[in-house]
């Protein structure tokens, strides 16, 4: 397993959001609003990545569905995979760049095992040199399934409108911006990213009712 900081369970996130919540206050007035933090983690590994991959600019509904036909018709596994090809996983549901970047990881051989070892960095690096594997989805993968603490992706816009709701922002911050702003949260900055996603479904909530 890892060498480096993780979140094995929900008392590694409680005590981020703990930590979270003496170092700014406005996090400490979110989560009197969202409650307690999820794990959110997801098994590593080929099927974890292609849950990411599926979820990719698509609505949370469409992506379950679309990833719980690839599953009932064994295409989490890449040697399914490698079977079915592209009309098998556009039969699944999968757009015609997704497809190839599902039948591509499946015949790169990844070594998934491998990033247990890397740091965070190196990780991201090692999942970004293939094919379709964006910052995003490597942040993300880092996060969730190697279940690393320290991780932010300020590419993601819910995380990026609910800073601009939460910290009274002008307008939605750039990547940058936001990648500037979550310096100052490590220790825990997965566990921020965690906060900032429940507070923007708390923020969508009031949309909806005013």
């Amino acid at each position: 397993m890892s060498i480096y900081p993780s979140i094995t369970c929900d008392a590694d996130v409680a005590e981020g959001a703990s930590w979270l919540a003496e170092a700014e206050p406005r996090f400490a007035m979110a989560l009197s609003q969202t409650g307690p933090l999820p794990l959110r983690l997801r098994p590593p590994g080929y099927a974890g990545l292609l849950d990411i991959i599926v979820g990719q600019q698509v609505s949370v509904a469409s992506a379950r569905a679309i990833y719980a036909r690839l599953v009932e018709a064994g295409l989490d596994r890449p040697e399914n995979v490698l079977v079915a090809q592209d009309s098998g996983l556009r039969a699944a549901g999968l757009s015609r760049p997704k497809a190839r970047y599902v039948l591509a990881l499946a015949e790169s051989e990844f070594d998934f095992d491998a990033l247990h070892h890397f740091s965070d960095d190196d990780a991201i690096a090692a999942l970004i040199a293939m094919p379709g594997i964006g910052p995003w989805t490597a942040q993300v993968y880092v996060m969730f399934c190697l279940g690393r603490r320290d991780v932010f992706p300020s590419g993601d816009l819910a995380l990026q409108e609910a800073a601009r709701g939460l910290f009274d922002l002008s307008a939605r911050p750039t990547p940058k911006d936001l990648t500037a702003m979550a310096a100052a949260w490590s220790p825990w900055r997965s566990v921020a990213a965690r906060l900032l996603f429940a507070y923007y479904r708390v923020l969508k909530q009031k949309e909806g009712l005013s």
